[in-house]
């Protein structure tokens, strides 16, 4: 009884370990410190640039971005005007979108910008098609252009997760060390 007890306890603890691991495995975040904000802040979200071979990836997670910080009740978020130019693959005008961006937010006073780029945003080749998003976002103190904290990560899902809910927790996640200090 004592060894089936014991064997039964291993098991138990080989399981969860080996879980830990497969979860663990489908992540992969950097992150630093969170910075010292100020409560209930002006924020812009400029466009994001796209890395990817995926159109409009950098326009789905920037509308993702700007949802999750409003929901993480830091003050006021806007989305920068973007000078209706498509996003294209390989665009070389996302370092020009989000300088005009930038500029726009001086120009009306804004204190922060959550800038960003995506690396990965598709589903993995294969019978399962698992999701998979790659991000890296940026806190920019707008006035100074200091760069304020950054993080990036990437995310895969299981096959019958949304590409859109993996970006979601993905970028949720990111923030939850960026605003630490923010609420």
């Amino acid at each position: 009884m004592l060894y089936c007890s014991s064997l039964l306890r291993r098991l138990g603890l080989t399981l969860a370990t080996a879980a830990a691991l497969l979860l663990s495995a489908c992540s992969t975040l950097d992150r630093g410190p969170a910075p010292q904000l100020q409560a209930q802040s002006s924020w812009v979200v400029p466009p994001f640039a796209n890395h990817t071979e995926t159109p409009l990836a950098g326009s789905r997670a920037e509308a993702i971005a700007a949802a999750v910080l409003h929901a993480q009740g830091v003050g006021s978020v806007r989305r920068a005007p973007d000078a209706a130019v498509q996003e294209a693959l390989f665009s070389a005008a996302d370092n020009s979108r989000q300088e005009d961006a930038l500029a726009w937010a001086r120009d009306n006073r804004i204190r922060y910008a959550l800038a960003g780029a995506v690396e990965e945003w598709r589903y993995k080749v294969g019978v399962d098609g698992e999701p998979a998003a790659g991000v890296t976002l940026q806190i920019i103190d707008v006035q100074t252009g200091e760069l304020l904290w950054s993080g990036t990560g990437g995310k895969s899902g299981w096959s019958r997760e949304a590409l859109s809910a993996v970006a979601q927790q993905l970028i949720r996640k990111l923030l939850r060390t960026g605003l630490a200090q923010a609420r």
